[in-house]
């Protein structure tokens, strides 16, 4: 690559400037590193998102419903949704969230978060369950783990055309796009709900 080009080009001129003594000035000093181009990230479409949802079906489609509900519209990562716990959510239609490095934020539910939240605890299990305060439960009513809800996600991503290789993480993306392109949020506002350490 170029860049490694200029690297070499660097160290090379460097040698015969300070350690030969062969040229009195280093040539390409001034000489800029070519910046990396950076892609933007993929993301779900609206049109794909509505799609994920309305693929969750089965014994678990409330939970699974649930699960991708909150994905797409609060922008949580993998580890977020699998430690929320029953006392995470209020009456306030508020979520407790809890972050990398330990650290908490509290996002606001919409309608759609809050409506899947409600007809999911209608069939949670209650009787046998290991872990009482986990939301979200595996088959063996366990806390789900971050295993599990990729197998949940990737499993319905697998069948909106054109996202059969999207991760979790795509839905974090597709977020924040969407509160951004559709919402009109804020990106000071965006750095917050997603637990951001800055606008980057």
């Amino acid at each position: 690559t170029r860049a490694r080009k200029v690297t070499s080009l660097r160290v090379f001129f460097r040698y015969l400037t300070d350690i030969t003594h062969k040229l009195e000035t280093n040539p390409i000093q001034s000489l800029d590193t070519p910046k990396k181009k950076k892609t933007l990230p993929k993301y779900l479409t609206m049109e794909q998102s509505i799609e994920l949802l309305n693929a969750a079906d089965g014994k678990f489609e409330r939970r699974d419903y649930c699960i991708l509900t909150i994905l797409l519209n609060c922008g949580l990562r993998r580890a977020e949704i699998a430690a929320l716990n029953l006392s995470d959510i209020s009456s306030d239609r508020t979520l407790r969230v809890h972050g990398k490095g330990n650290k908490e934020r509290i996002l606001y539910l919409n309608d759609a978060c809050w409506d899947a939240i409600t007809k999911y605890l209608e069939v949670r299990p209650v009787d046998g369950v290991i872990d009482k305060d986990a939301l979200f439960l595996s088959r063996l009513n366990k806390r789900i783990s971050l295993q599990g809800v990729h197998y949940v996600v990737k499993g319905y991503l697998k069948q909106v055309p054109g996202a059969e290789d999207y991760s979790t993480h795509k839905l974090r993306h597709t977020a924040a796009t969407l509160m951004y392109q559709h919402g009109g949020t804020d990106i000071r506002v965006l750095k917050d709900i997603l637990g951001h350490e800055n606008l980057g």
